[in-house]
């Protein structure tokens, strides 16, 4: 009973997260004017299920992190109830945000998920050490990183006049090829942090399990991705297509990064805070988007941890 129910909310997990995360690579390309909405989803989907595949071998200590190995006792990652609650508490994170527009983070859902189930079921056994050194400080120091990288990058790129205002047929392939690898890179960061959640699963917890989350993902960013594309694309900043390349750029060389570190960066918050930090050096930011945005990543953390918490808490009394 508890596989199908861990397998249905990993399923609901990995949809939210395409819905919510795979037009952040090609969000510039529809921003700038670059390409169509239908033409920058489906290259988003392309170039993330490509990512997705290659977690199988490139992302095996984020699997790890992600199984809650260090976090929370090792009891509990082979308990279905607390992995169903985990995952649940994660997909009605990820869900709620998609519904309202906000890019979030699943990472941090998926954090927030594991701490408010963990501590429900030992208040104990949680690695408090564990959360800050393995994921609270690259979680914390991605975004910074991205706005001030994003910042100097342009300012370089454009004093040398390697990133024009306007299209190019160079330009507009690199900006292509850069979206893909921004794509690219959040396939394959994502996609083992939800594969983590089948672990306790014998047939879905080696490449089986990669694969059901790659095939959610694309279907995710295929069919509910519209709104959040509209926040990413049009209400962060104003940007031309030189400024949107620099942004995946940015974004595609932080989050690459993680992935071979085994870093858990959100990709979300760097490709977010590539863009506002290119909006910051230009003085397009649109703030009264970007706060509530903001905050909203602030409120990820709790809201997974409390859901996934009431979830375990309710199973636990059936």
């Amino acid at each position: 009973m508890f596989s199908l129910l861990i397998l249905t909310a990993a399923f609901a997990v990995a949809y939210a997260n395409g819905a919510n995360a795979n037009f952040k690579g090609v969000a510039s390309l529809f921003g700038s004017g670059t390409t169509t909405y239908r033409v920058a989803v489906n290259w988003a989907a392309v170039a993330t299920a490509a990512g997705a595949l290659c977690a199988v071998f490139a992302s095996t200590q984020l699997l790890k992190a992600f199984s809650g190995k260090g976090l929370v006792p090792d009891t509990l990652i082979a308990e279905p109830a607390f992995l169903f609650s985990v995952a649940a508490g994660a997909a009605l994170t990820g869900s709620l945000a998609t519904w309202l527009g906000f890019p979030v983070s699943t990472t941090h859902a998926l954090t927030g998920a594991l701490l408010g189930a963990g501590w429900l079921a030992s208040p104990a056994g949680v690695n408090l050490t564990h959360l800050g050194k393995v994921f609270a400080l690259p979680l914390f120091l991605g975004p910074v990183v991205a706005i001030i990288l994003g910042a100097v990058l342009h300012g370089v790129l454009h004093t040398l006049k390697w990133v024009p205002d306007h299209r190019t047929r160079t330009l507009d392939v690199a900006h292509f090829l850069g979206a893909g690898a921004v794509c690219f890179a959040r396939g394959l960061n994502d996609t083992p942090k939800m594969a983590a959640l089948l672990a306790g699963l014998a047939f879905w917890a080696g490449p089986q399990g990669l694969l059901l989350v790659t095939v959610a993902m694309t279907l995710g960013g295929l069919l509910s991705a519209r709104k959040v594309a509209e926040t990413l694309a049009h209400k962060i900043t104003g940007m031309n297509p030189g400024q949107g390349f620099v942004a995946n750029l940015t974004t595609s060389f932080l989050g690459i990064t993680g992935s071979v570190y085994g870093l858990p960066l959100s990709t979300t918050h760097v490709s977010v805070g590539a863009l506002l930090g290119i909006g910051v050096a230009t003085h397009q930011a649109r703030w009264r988007t970007a706060i509530p945005v903001l905050l909203a990543w602030v409120i990820t953390l709790p809201c997974g941890a409390l859901l996934a918490a009431a979830v375990y808490w309710a199973a636990q009394a059936a």
